[in-house]
C-alpha cells in the first residue's frame, strides 16, 4: 500500500468516527467543553491541516476564488457556534476528497511510469560485444537482443527470428512474429528467438518515452467541460461568499434572529452552495479515462478529444493502411497461349526478384508459397512507375516485359480479347498486369489492396453506434467503391488529393456536425488536423499523420476505434450525472435551507458527501470496460 493509500485509509476511518459523533448530535447529545473543543480541534489541525492551510493562505491573499477558503470558513463558523463534529467533519471530508483526487491523479501517472519501466538499462552492443547503457545508444547501432529480455531502443530486425510480447505498448494480447525488416519498440519482450536490430531511434525519442512526454502534456490540456467550470468557480466562489453574508446581514439586522441562528443559516448556504463536487470530480473523470486508454495503447493528446469523441457524428476513413493492408495481394493468375501456372509466377518472379516495389514483392511471396523457384534474368531495366524488362534464361523466347498494359504495348502486340479481359478486370476494383515476350502474351496477374480483418467489424459496430462511416481515398473510383461495398459503406469520394480531402472534411462538417478522421498518410495530415477529431495508426502512420492527429492507436487493431468511441461517451455520460446530481442535491438542500429546515450536517452531506460519491464515480473510469464479450478487442 502506498503512501497515499495509506493516508486515505486512515482520513476513512477517523471521518467515520467524527461521523459517529455527528450522528449522535442528530439526538441532541452535544459535545461541549474544553476537553471536546481539543479533541476535535486537534482532530482537524492534524488530518485536515492542507485544506486549512490553503484556505487561510487564501484568505491573507484575498483570493475569494478558493474553495478552501469557503471550507475554512465553514469549519471556524462552525466551532464558532460550538458545532465541533459538525466543523471537523467537513474539513475532514474536503480533505479526504482532495486526497482521492490525488490519488487519481496519481494512478494515471504511475501506469505512466510503468510504461517506462519496462525499458532496460543496458542493451547488447555488437560491435563492442558487450552491454553499454541504452541512453548510450545511437541510430544505426546494431544491438543483439536475447532471448526473455526486453527490448532496448525501437528499431528494425536485420537477423533472426522471434515472437515479440507488444501487449505494454501497443495493447495487442497476442505475441508477435518477428523477422527481417519488421520493426520492434523499446520496452517490448522477446519471448524465445534470438534478435539482431538497427537502433532507429534514441531512447529520449522512442515510442514509449513520447506516449509518457504526450500524455502528461495531455493531463495539463484543459476539456471544454473543465475550462468551463473552473471559470465558473472562480466567478461563483465570491459570489457565494458575499451571499452568505447578504443571508447573515438579513436574518440578524432585518428579521432579529439571534446571532448564533443567523451565522448557522449563512453557514449552510456557504456550504451547500460549495462547488467543489464539480471542480474536483471533472479532471479526475478526463485522467481517469486517459490512463485507461493509455493502458490499453492508445494516445490521447487531451481530455478536450476524448470529449469531442463523444458526440462525433461520422466518421471519414482513408482507405489505403487504414481500411486495407496497403500491401497488394495477387487475385488472379491467368496463363496464356499454354503457359502453365508454374512457368508465369515463375518467370514474374524472376522478372520482378530486384525490384523492391509492393506488387513485386507479392509475386514473389506467392511464388515461394506455391514452391516456385523466380527464374533468373539478365539485361534487368526497371522503367520507374510502369514496369519491368529483362532476358530469361530459363524461357526459351528470352526477352520478356511485365507491367502495365500501356507498357506492354510500347513493345508487344495484346490481343484484342486480351485487352478486353484487363479492362473487365480492373472494373472490378483489380491492378493488373501483363507478362509478354516478343512472341505472345505469355499471362496476365491481377492485384487487390487487402482488406483488413477488423475493418468490417469496425465499420459495423460505427453504424450500430449511430455513426456514418465515409470513405475518403485518392484511389479510383472502381477501388474505392470496391472496397466501400465489401465493407458496406454508402458514402464514397474517390480521387480526392490532399487539399481536396481537407474540403471533403469542410463539407462533412456542415453536413454531419462533429466529425472524425481516420488516416496515416503524409496526404491525410491536412484532414486529421481539420476534423474536430483525427486518429492514426502508429504502425502505419507518416511521422506527419502523427503530429497532425489528435489521437494515436499504437497498433493496428481498427476495432479499438469504436471502443474508443464507447469511452469518451462514457467520460461525458459520467460528468454529466455528476454534475446533474450534484446540482439537484444541492438545489434540494437549499430549499429546505430558504425555507429554514435545514441543518450544518446536511449542508455537509450535500457538499462533501456529494463530492466524495461523484469522485467514486469518476475514478471508476480508469477500469471501464465495454460490454464485449470477452476475447474480443476491448479498452481497460
Amino acid at each position: 500500500m502506498g503512501a497515499i493509500q495509506k493516508q486515505i485509509a486512515v482520513l476513512t476511518c477517523v471521518s467515520l468516527l467524527v461521523g459517529t459523533a455527528e450522528v449522535f448530535s442528530f439526538y441532541d447529545y452535544r459535545f461541549e467543553g474544553t476537553f471536546w473543543l481539543l479533541c476535535f480541534l486537534a482532530t482537524a489541525l492534524i488530518f485536515g491541516y492542507p485544506t486549512l492551510l490553503k484556505g487561510l493562505k487564501s484568505l491573507l491573499r484575498l483570493q475569494f476564488g478558493n474553495i478552501n477558503l469557503l471550507m475554512t470558513i465553514a469549519f471556524l463558523g462552525a466551532f464558532t457556534l460550538g458545532e465541533y463534529p459538525e466543523g471537523t467533519i467537513v474539513i475532514l471530508l474536503f480533505t479526504l476528497a482532495e486526497l482521492l483526487e490525488s490519488f487519481g491523479i496519481m494512478k494515471s501517472r504511475k501506469a505512466l511510469e510503468n510504461l517506462a519501466a519496462l525499458i532496460p538499462k543496458t542493451a547488447y552492443l555488437k560491435k563492442e560485444a558487450k552491454e553499454v547503457a541504452v541512453h548510450e545508444l545511437k541510430v544505426g547501432d546494431v544491438v543483439v537482443v536475447f532471448p526473455d529480455r526486453a527490448i532496448p531502443a525501437d528499431g528494425q530486425v536485420i537477423l533472426g527470428v522471434s515472437a515479440v510480447d507488444e501487449s505494454a505498448i501497443t495493447g495487442e494480447p497476442f505475441p508477435k512474429d518477428k523477422t527481417a525488416g519488421d520493426l520492434v519498440f523499446a520496452g517490448t519482450f522477446n519471448l524465445k528467438g534470438l534478435l539482431e536490430m538497427e537502433v532507429s531511434r534514441t531512447e529520449q525519442e522512442s515510442a514509449i518515452e513520447k506516449i509518457r512526454r504526450i500524455t502528461l502534456s495531455a493531463m495539463e490540456k484543459k476539456a471544454i467541460a473543465e475550462r468551463f467550470i473552473e471559470r465558473f468557480a472562480r466567478i461563483y466562489t465570491p459570489l457565494i461568499l458575499c451571499m452568505s453574508l447578504a443571508v447573515f446581514a438579513f436574518s440578524s439586522l432585518y428579521l432579529k434572529w439571534p446571532l448564533a441562528l443567523a451565522i448557522k443559516q449563512a453557514l449552510v448556504l456557504l456550504v451547500i452552495s460549495c462547488p467543489c463536487a464539480l471542480v474536483i470530480s471533472t479532471p479526475i473523470a478526463f485522467f481517469s479515462s486517459i490512463g485507461n486508454a493509455t493502458r490499453s495503447g492508445i494516445l490521447i493528446k487531451g481530455g478536450k478529444w476524448l470529449e469531442a469523441l463523444a458526440s462525433v457524428n461520422a466518421f471519414l476513413f482513408d482507405k489505403t493502411k487504414t481500411l486495407t493492408k496497403g500491401k497488394p495481394k495477387v487475385a488472379a493468375v491467368i496463363p496464356m497461349n499454354g503457359t502453365s501456372r508454374e512457368q508465369l509466377l515463375a518467370c514474374a518472379a524472376g522478372l520482378e526478384s530486384y525490384s523492391s516495389h509492393p506488387i513485386a514483392e507479392s509475386i514473389m511471396r506467392l511464388a515461394k508459397d506455391e514452391g516456385f523457384s523466380p527464374h533468373p534474368v539478365e539485361k534487368f531495366e526497371q522503367i520507374l512507375g510502369r514496369g519491368v524488362k529483362a532476358d530469361c534464361l530459363i524461357c526459351g523466347d528470352r526477352h520478356h516485359c511485365i507491367g502495365k498494359l500501356q507498357f506492354i504495348l510500347e513493345e508487344h502486340h495484346v490481343p484484342p480479347d486480351v485487352i478486353e479481359m484487363i479492362d473487365s478486370l480492373e472494373r472490378q476494383g483489380n491492378s493488373v498486369i501483363v507478362l509478354s515476350s516478343f512472341r505472345e502474351v505469355r499471362g496476365i496477374l491481377a492485384f487487390q489492396d487487402e482488406m483488413r480483418e477488423s475493418s468490417r467489424e469496425c465499420i459495423n459496430e460505427l453504424k450500430a453506434m449511430g455513426i456514418v462511416p465515409v470513405l475518403v481515398t485518392g484511389d479510383t473510383q472502381r477501388e474505392a467503391e470496391r472496397v466501400a461495398d465489401s465493407l458496406g459503406i454508402k458514402k464514397v469520394i474517390a480521387e480526392a488529393l490532399p487539399d481536396q480531402k481537407a474540403r471533403v472534411v469542410e463539407e462533412a462538417i456542415r453536413e454531419f456536425g462533429k466529425v472524425g478522421m481516420v488516416g496515416d498518410g503524409i496526404n491525410d495530415a491536412p484532414a486529421l488536423a481539420l476534423s474536430d477529431v483525427g486518429i492514426s495508426f502508429s504502425q502505419n502512420a507518416s511521422e506527419i499523420a502523427k503530429e497532425a492527429a489528435s489521437i494515436i492507436i499504437l497498433s493496428d487493431r481498427l476495432q479499438l476505434l469504436p471502443e474508443l468511441i464507447k469511452l469518451g461517451r462514457a467520460t461525458v455520460a459520467t460528468i454529466r450525472f455528476n454534475t446533474a446530481l450534484a446540482i439537484a442535491t444541492k438545489a434540494t438542500v437549499l430549499a429546505f435551507a430558504l425555507a429554514g429546515f435545514a441543518s450544518l450536517p446536511l449542508a455537509i452531506f450535500a457538499d462533501v458527501g456529494i463530492t466524495l460519491i461523484v469522485i467514486a464515480l469518476s475514478l471508476r473510469l480508469f477500469n471501464w470496460r465495454s460490454d464485449k464479450k470477452a476475447g474480443s478487442a476491448r479498452i481497460g
